[in-house]
């Protein structure tokens, strides 16, 4: 079985995830896929780096805190487009090979632009993790993100609300990280039951 796990910023994928692990399944991060493999790459740091002069450090690495104020500046329109294609391929690389590892193992995979690049068919089921606005931006800017620069971020991926009608399952993260948990039990109990989608 593998899961795709989505949901907007700040809601808790990482929680729900953290969950699942705890129930018995093997978790991929596509973020930090990106952060520690794909962006670590000499021939994508240096498209980064002809792209955005400036945001490599005197070593050649990605500084991920200027990639970010570059790729919003604009609202995060082109330059983020480009940067999600350039690094899409790597990721989906990294997630065939450890798949590959494990066939019959239980998966979760984290996507935050799950919907945004149309890779549901990965997946046997998709799960959205949903919170409210303010609590989204309580979150992030408990985690250091100014709402100027959140509010941004947020608007930029697919909304909530679509997510939430075009995911199979979804769990609500308004509440305390034990309802959360409870609500990730009784998910996995249901999807034993569940015919694969793949």
């Amino acid at each position: 079985m593998i899961i795709g796990l989505t949901g907007g910023l700040g809601c808790g994928k990482s929680t729900a995830a953290r969950f699942l692990a705890e129930l018995g399944f093997r978790v991929l991060d596509s973020d930090r896929i990106v952060r520690e493999e794909v962006l670590v790459e000499p021939a994508i740091a240096a498209a980064v780096g002809r792209r955005f002069p400036g945001v490599l450090d005197a070593a050649g690495a990605v500084r991920r805190d200027g990639l970010a104020a570059r790729v919003f500046a604009d609202g995060g329109g082109e330059d983020l487009r480009w940067l999600e294609e350039l690094v899409l391929p790597g990721v989906l690389a990294r997630w065939r090979q450890a798949l590959a590892t494990a066939p019959a193992a239980r998966w979760v995979v984290e996507v935050p632009l799950l919907f945004e690049k149309k890779l549901e068919n990965w997946f046997d089921f998709t799960v959205c993790v949903a919170a409210s606005s303010p609590l989204q931006l309580a979150r992030l800017t408990e985690r250091g993100l100014p709402p100027a620069l959140a509010e941004p971020r947020i608007t930029q991926q697919l909304s909530l609300a679509k997510k939430i009608e075009l995911a199979d399952f979804v769990l609500c993260n308004d509440g305390t990280p034990d309802a959360l948990r409870r609500q990730t039990v009784r998910l996995v109990a249901l999807l034993a039951d569940e015919p694969a989608r793949r």
